[in-house]
């Protein structure tokens, strides 16, 4: 069980609410802490906030991580031989 201190204003709405809907207030809190945490939950998450560039653009190049050292190797000969 938890108590929560609402400002006056918001405690009033709150009432309005409840009252005009016919619940509880606490099952108005409840109701929105759910769908708060699910949001939070939601937007938490690295991979789902990248998940939409994941492979978007591609080198064509499909061993790409594999010779990334000679790639580097030849670019450094290639800067330093002029």
């Amino acid at each position: 069980m938890r108590s929560v201190r609402l400002p006056e204003d918001l405690d009033k709405e709150l009432e309005m609410l409840a009252d005009q809907k016919k619940v509880s207030r606490s099952n108005i809190i409840k109701e929105a802490l759910v769908e708060y945490m699910a949001k939070e939950k939601k937007y938490n998450q690295p991979y789902e906030l990248g998940v939409r560039y994941f492979g978007k653009h591609g080198s064509g190049e499909s061993d790409r991580s594999v010779n990334y050292k000679s790639r580097i190797k030849n670019k450094l000969r290639d800067k330093h031989s002029d």
